[in-house]
């Protein structure tokens, strides 16, 4: 096991990670009231990464229960916070027609409802562009929205916006490289190049220094195991995970991530979660690596019986495609 301790028997993979003011605000939100989804979004301030992702957890909640949203799109229709979580929503509707199958197991049908809700998506998203001209995350999601279309002048257009307020934001690079990829608008060479450039310009503690180890996750995940983890597919994973040339990347990625000291930015457990894969995928005998920060930061309290104390979401000693790919579908776009 990479942990000291048993891991939890259901580890918890709730996408609000440690952020307890987030959960809270949610559950706010699920009763009914928006007051707090508002105020904690603003708390972020002009930390864009943490901002980014309380509007993308805030805005799948509202995917399938938007009554909270409603009522706050209803006080105050201009509120750029309130447009975006708007925007976000319907990206996370867009997501959930869609279906996380490969495309040749999915419907006509699915195709066309993923359609019309990016197009409602981008539209929404465009407006929150315009009201707020600060942060970064209207970009994100217009950029998420956009792999319906596959438009390559589009997308660069709101990237590079994206990027001129933020250059580093977390989740507008991950969907740089997942644009990139083979499975979407790329290839292997292109999703690597951006990764890379992305990682090289990133001020040391960034999680956008750990971008290279996602490229290689989904490197491995559509040569070895597309489609189905097989016995055979596993091992050739773990075999392109123990080459060298990986392992200096993902050592060079980890060294400068963690450059300031134990990383403490939003998606930090998710980076925790990548490296514990990286490492857990090369198994040799006889050796151990480090794989997680010892991060500081207070994990939310046990709620109910399918709660756990907030640890990477590692549950498995040699299961490391599986696992991968269940962390990569959580930054898909579909």
């Amino acid at each position: 096991m990479f942990f000291h301790g048993p891991v939890p028997p259901v580890p918890d993979k709730d996408d609000a990670l440690d952020d307890h003011e987030l959960r809270a605000a949610r559950g706010r939100a699920a009763a009914g009231y928006w007051l707090p989804a508002q105020a904690v979004i603003a708390a972020a301030g002009t930390d864009w990464e943490r901002r980014g992702h309380r509007i993308a957890v805030l805005g799948a909640n509202a995917a399938t229960d938007s009554a909270w949203l409603d009522a706050w799109q209803a006080a105050a229709s201009d509120d750029p916070t309130a447009v975006t979580v708007s925007a976000s929503t319907l990206t996370a509707r867009a997501k959930n027609a869609r279906g996380t199958a490969a495309a040749s197991r999915t419907s006509a049908a699915q195709f066309r409802r993923f359609d019309e809700l990016s197009e409602l998506a981008m539209v929404q998203a465009r407006r929150a562009v315009e009201l707020d001209r600060a942060d970064p995350t209207p970009c994100t999601i217009l950029c998420r929205a956009m792999f319906s279309r596959g438009d390559q002048h589009g997308f660069h257009e709101a990237l590079e916006e994206g990027r001129r307020r933020d250059p580093f934001e977390f989740g507008l690079n991950v969907m740089a490289v997942n644009f990139h990829c083979a499975k979407w608008y790329g290839s292997h060479d292109a999703m690597f190049a951006v990764a890379r450039a992305a990682a090289t310009a990133a001020p040391p503690g960034a999680g956008v220094a750990m971008l290279p180890l996602f490229a290689h996750f989904e490197y491995a995940m559509r040569e070895y195991t597309w489609g189905e983890v097989t016995t055979q597919g596993l091992a050739q994973t773990h075999a392109y995970f123990r080459d060298p040339d990986v392992q200096r990347e993902i050592d060079a990625c980890a060294a400068k991530w963690r450059a300031l000291g134990p990383p403490s930015h939003p998606n930090a457990i998710l980076c925790d979660n990548w490296l514990a894969i990286a490492y857990s995928s090369a198994p040799a005998a006889g050796t151990a690596r480090p794989s997680s920060t010892g991060s500081a930061r207070t994990p939310p309290p046990t709620r109910g019986p399918t709660s756990t104390a907030r640890r990477p979401a590692v549950s498995w000693p040699t299961g490391a495609g599986q696992t991968a790919s269940t962390e990569l579908r959580r930054l898909q776009p579909c």
